[in-house]
């Protein structure tokens, strides 16, 4: 594999600072990727005030094709059969995104995920996804995912005037109700087999405990619970010394769902947090030190990072690869790839002394940009991170304690 560096503008850390070449000879290797986000849509129907793809810094979207065409996708699906042979794997993800993927339509999804599926036939196992406004969700589009296999998350943030704060139309309209009839539709008996999940972006303004009932009313079999992107450059519009609204609009939702008698939903960040509490792993971004092997093929087929590192500088997420002239392996050895899966090795100086750091794992990616350093820093979000860890520890640890204590 030969180093491929982006022409994006480069801060210091990872692009300067990580020898990628030492790491190799040092006996390091990349973890291959396995889930692939595809940009079928660069265009979305609302403009939600916090979207790292518009209204932050990276704008890369005005210059690209507005749909992925079947010149991209066919090109995108040969590469992922190659990265899946070269590998072995037997499973890959595939993430149908935007924009607002939708807007593709039936028949451009319809291609996509055949064009997917025929490739990877015979080679491995294909999972496919798709993440939503929900406001084009219909009957007839919902069956045609479900026809495909397509397992669809929506996103929501709470109650009506909650999400339609933050989550509105062009012309300031929100999107609650179109968002409600298309759950509606989801949470019928015959399309469960569709439902992911509903995604929601925190707010400390709302009242949690309404947000997380909301939801619930959807009976989603899983929910992710995002901070919103922010860094040192761009810090979130709550952050004050001393203060943790983060943290605690999402300890009041965690001792609720924690405490219930019977859990009604999977809720990723929680469930993250006590796994590496208790010495396991991470399923989230958001928290822990677990190699992250993503890659996003846009709709020109260039191969990034991670999409929210957007909301950091204009190019962050570039690796200076394309699916139509590069095999994936070109971008696994890209430094800001390499930084995510070397784990504690990625650590700031000031986080490798904290005790918490194999949990916290300095948070999200995103979230440690400073425009001098790069992204070799403690999340913007470190005092919300301590504060939550902290507590799902002490309500893990009385109840081993209590356990245990019984069986003596």
């Amino acid at each position: 594999m030969s180093q491929v560096l982006s022409e994006a503008p480069t801060p210091d850390w990872p692009h300067r600072a990580l020898d990628v070449p030492r790491l190799i000879a040092e006996g390091w290797s990349p973890r291959p990727f396995r889930d692939f986000v595809l940009k079928v849509h660069q265009r979305c129907n609302l403009a939600c005030d916090y979207c790292y793809m518009y209204t932050m810094s990276d704008q890369s979207w005005r210059t690209r094709p507005a749909v992925m065409s079947a010149e991209v996708a066919s090109a995108a699906a040969g590469r992922i059969r190659a990265h899946a042979r070269a590998h072995r794997l037997d499973t890959v993800r595939l993430i149908l995104h935007g924009g607002e993927p939708l807007m593709a339509g039936r028949d451009g999804l319809r291609s996509i995920v055949g064009t997917m599926r025929a490739a990877l036939t015979g080679t491995c196992a294909v999972d496919f996804g798709l993440q939503t406004n929900g406001v084009l969700l219909d009957e007839a589009m919902l069956a045609e995912l479900r026809s495909l296999g397509v397992a669809i998350g929506v996103s929501l943030d709470g109650a009506p005037a909650d999400n339609d704060r933050h989550r509105r139309r062009a012309d300031g309209r929100g999107s609650f109700a179109a968002v409600h009839r298309a759950l509606t539709l989801l949470d019928r008996a015959e399309n469960r087999s569709a439902y992911a999940g509903l995604l929601c972006t925190i707010d400390p303004d709302t009242d949690p405990l309404a947000c997380y009932r909301t939801l619930l009313g959807y009976h989603p079999p899983a929910i992710d619970l995002l901070f919103p992107h922010a860094n040192w450059a761009e810090p979130p519009p709550r952050a004050r010394d001393g203060e943790t609204p983060y943290a605690d609009w999402l300890i009041a939702i965690f001792d609720e769902w924690y405490g219930a008698e019977h859990q009604a939903t999977r809720i990723r960040l929680f469930e993250s947090v006590i796994n590496l509490v208790l010495g396991g792993g991470s399923r989230s971004e958001q928290v822990g030190l677990s190699p992250v092997a993503v890659a996003v093929i846009e709709t020109d087929g260039a191969v990034e990072q991670e999409d929210s590192l957007k909301s950091a500088y204009d190019g962050a997420c570039a690796t200076g690869t394309n699916v139509l002239t590069h095999d994936l392996d070109a971008a696994l050895v890209h430094p800001g790839i390499v930084a995510r899966q070397i784990g504690e090795r990625a650590l700031a100086d000031s986080c490798r002394p904290c005790e918490l750091r194999r949990i916290c794992g300095a948070g999200h990616y995103a979230h440690r940009y400073r425009r001098s350093e790069g992204f070799r820093n403690p999340s913007v979000y470190c005092a919300d991170l301590t504060r939550l860890i902290t507590h799902v520890h002490c309500r893990v640890a009385d109840d081993l304690a209590r356990l245990t204590g019984a069986r003596q």
